[in-house]
């Protein structure tokens, strides 16, 4: 009898290890989690709008029993809901009985009435058409906005009277009292004339589509028109029917003709239509217009086609006169940013520059007269998000704590009472209430998933954390994750550099692994950021697991890191850069841990490009690489991005040349697996089509794959499934485990 009870405590106590091993036993990551289950989804706060009363916001709220989104009231001062403003359920448009699914809302002025999409149809990366709806919260009636077709970029007017739109290359109002709908241009034409929105290349290369804004009374409305006539065309085959169809539209390549633009003001009330006067010179560009305070003075922002010289002018809206109060000048190029910004006292402005070789803030008077630098040391201002006048608090982000990081601080105008506000290491991104007493933060850093929450912009104290993704973070926990390390790095010429590593789970500093870096590279980017990192943080955790150690560096050229550090690719793309990831590779095969035979490169876009640079001026220091979507000669990419950086090719023909891997496709080295889309329309499968003859002459074996009809970012059904798995499979069979030699 003792001698069982002894047994079965025994057995008992091995039992209960037995479970808490098995509790503790973390699972692997699969590309299923990634791909098709959306296991580590993150959550987020969408859709908020700050309301006329700074202590309310408006969010889109799910509805799941409708199957809807409400749009629900909260207090600021709790951040809890106070109300339901509207019912998703009740979004009903005359002759249907289902509510409208819409994708986002604004509200008017008076915040009586609410604009919604719905319907909405990507057509490149930022530009998009959708059906309209008008919502007016006290008759509770909805009202499509048009009739004539889906519209683009439907906007209130700022005296909540009408809402002007474009379609079809041409602009239209709508005045929200009769709901006439009245045409202000006609000569819109695909392919050729362009009336409210950006061609393809300003969308892509200045980041905006909408190109048209309401005057600040509402009575006008400045508008940008483009003249593409003579932009060659590119074709596009789009396949899956009997016979393919051409996709033709217009894209200027490096040294191509561009579209001439001009900007014009339309007055609601006249009627009348008044061309701005930019200059007798075609061949320029305008990044920016944007209205002062001054319902009728716009302001204009100007270059020259090489982008190294920016004139700011003020036009008269009615007579079309403008003068040039502000020029500044650059050795290599200068980047646009959205930091313009005019007082309301209306005798000042504030504008961003690198010209002290860091990006800082600038006070002008309206004759453009330097008034003070508000920022200066050696860190960038990331983003300028507003000026609280009232108080005399300028908010901005900067890398001042590390490049790594992004902090918000408030500043005075005079450059004094400096503060920063965000505390934990990381990367913070504000939505600032319209007031300046509030702001969400939305937070991540390397190994934290994203948090939003909501603080009071005058001291940063925190209100309330309105998602945690505690059920991420949990869910993180059962897995096996490697933790993101930093390191820096000097180059032979004691250049440093950041870079982070992540190392399988399991790691002994006294074996060799193979290693893997992961490269972007291009001017002014990151890779090498204290952030959460997403889809490719997580996949390159599958290839840890498989005993890969992931690395990434950032070279010369990337950004954060002032004006000299950026620049210094300028007339040479690709040259520095990859010098900077060559030395990189060269400095991980030093280290005890890494098996210097076995180093892979992998990269997307400007990172397929490197990596090809890699292999091919890379004397063998790679084993493999996975090149998607790359630019493989600098002459087939579009004017605006490739003349920034290298000037035109018939100005600078060495600068494309000598950095094409074209031209080195004899010399590539280890296993190359090339992946693009015949549906880019970004860069073009013709880079991979030109890269794959240049290998075949050389008579280079390599892999190659095309996924039909997708885009730059190769995406959409089942294709990153499918592309990750390829990918994987490809790394297992030449770097992980490779079973051929490494030159070809």
């Amino acid at each position: 009898m003792h001698i069982r009870l002894k047994t079965n405590l025994l057995a008992a106590v091995l039992l209960c290890f037995a479970f808490v091993a098995q509790a503790q036993q973390k699972k692997d990551i699969t590309l299923e989690d990634l791909y098709k289950k959306g296991t580590f989804r993150s959550q987020s706060v969408y859709g908020v709008n700050w309301m006329n009363d700074g202590r309310y916001y408006s969010s889109m709220v799910p509805d799941e029993q409708h199957k809807v989104y409400d749009i629900v009231k909260y207090d600021v001062t709790t951040g809890k809901p106070v109300s339901t403003i509207i019912e998703g359920e009740n979004l009903v448009p005359a002759g249907s009985n289902q509510p409208i699914q819409y994708d986002d809302y604004t509200f008017s002025s008076d915040e009586q009435k609410v604009l919604f999409s719905t319907d909405t149809e990507q057509i490149y990366r930022r530009s998009s058409k959708a059906n309209f709806y008008i919502y007016d919260i006290a008759s509770k009636k909805l009202t499509k906005l048009s009739d004539g077709g889906k519209q683009m970029y439907a906007s209130f007017s700022p005296d909540a009277k009408r809402v002007a739109f474009a379609r079809e290359n041409n602009m239209f109002v709508t005045d929200l009292s009769n709901m006439q709908e009245t045409q202000i241009t006609t000569d819109g034409k695909f392919n050729s004339i362009i009336n409210g929105y950006s061609d393809w290349v300003y969308e892509e290369e200045f980041s905006f589509a909408k190109g048209f804004h309401w005057s600040p009374d509402g009575k006008k409305i400045a508008f940008y028109t483009f003249d593409e006539a003579n932009v060659p065309e590119f074709n596009m085959q789009m396949w899956g029917e009997l016979y393919p169809q051409d996709y033709k539209f217009k894209y200027p390549k490096a040294g191509e003709a561009n579209s001439t633009v001009k900007v014009s003001v339309y007055d609601v009330n006249s009627g009348k239509t008044v061309k701005m006067d930019t200059g007798n010179e075609d061949d320029i560009y305008i990044p920016r217009i944007k209205w002062t305070n001054d319902p009728n003075l716009l302001s204009i922002q100007k270059m020259n086609r090489l982008q190294n010289t920016l004139e700011i002018l003020h036009a008269n809206a009615s007579t079309g006169k403008t003068n040039v109060v502000l020029k500044e000048t650059d050795k290599a190029y200068i980047d646009i940013t959205d930091d313009l910004t005019y007082l309301e006292d209306g005798k000042n402005f504030i504008h961003s520059s690198e010209k002290d070789g860091y990006n800082h803030l600038y006070l002008y008077n309206m004759n453009g007269k330097l008034v003070r630098q508000i920022t200066d040391g050696n860190w960038e201002v990331s983003e300028y998000v507003g000026y609280d006048e009232k108080n005399d608090r300028l908010y901005y982000m900067s890398t001042e704590v590390s490049p790594l990081d992004r902090h918000l601080y408030s500043i005075s105008s005079k450059g004094k009472k400096k503060q920063r506000l965000t505390e934990k290491s990381g990367t913070h991104n504000i939505n600032m209430s319209n007031d300046f007493k509030y702001y969400l933060d939305y937070y991540s850093a390397a190994n934290t998933p994203p948090t939003v929450s909501l603080h009071t912009a005058k001291d940063g104290k925190l209100i309330k954390v309105l998602e945690d993704n505690e059920k991420l973070k949990n869910t993180l926990a059962q897995y096996d994750i490697a933790k993101q390390e930093f390191f820096t790095m000097n180059t032979a010429d004691g250049t440093k550099l950041n870079g982070w590593m992540i190392k399988p789970t399991d790691f002994d500093p006294n074996k060799k692994y193979p290693v893997l870096m992961f490269v972007y590279g291009g001017p002014g980017s990151q890779t090498v950021t204290n952030s959460w990192g997403g889809s490719n943080y997580l996949w390159h955790q599958v290839l840890a697991d498989k005993g890969l150690i992931v690395v990434s560096v950032d070279n010369r050229g990337t950004g954060a890191r002032g004006a000299d550090f950026k620049k210094i690719t300028y007339a040479n793309l690709g040259k520095y850069e990859i010098e900077d990831q060559i030395e990189a590779a060269k400095w991980l095969g030093k280290q005890s841990y890494v098996d210097k035979d076995r180093i892979g490169i992998w990269g997307h876009s400007f990172g397929g490009y490197m990596t090809l640079l890699g292999l091919t001026k890379g004397d063998g220091v790679f084993r493999a690489g996975i090149s998607v979507a790359p630019v493989t000669n600098w002459r087939f990419y579009d004017s605006i991005y490739t003349e920034r950086y290298l000037k035109t090719p018939q100005e600078n023909a060495a600068g494309y040349d000598e950095n094409s891997p074209l031209f080195f496709a004899d010399k590539l080295q280890g296993k190359l697996l090339l992946i693009h889309g015949t549906g880019d329309d970004n860069v073009h499968f013709q880079n991979a089509v030109a890269m794959q003859d240049a290998l075949i002459d050389a008579n280079k074996q390599f892999e190659s794959f095309y996924y039909p009809n997708r885009n730059h970012g190769i995406y959409g059904g089942n294709t990153y499934m499918h592309r990750f798995t390829m990918m994987t499979d490809f790394l297992e069979r030449n770097l992980i485990n490779p079973t051929t030699e490494k030159n070809q």
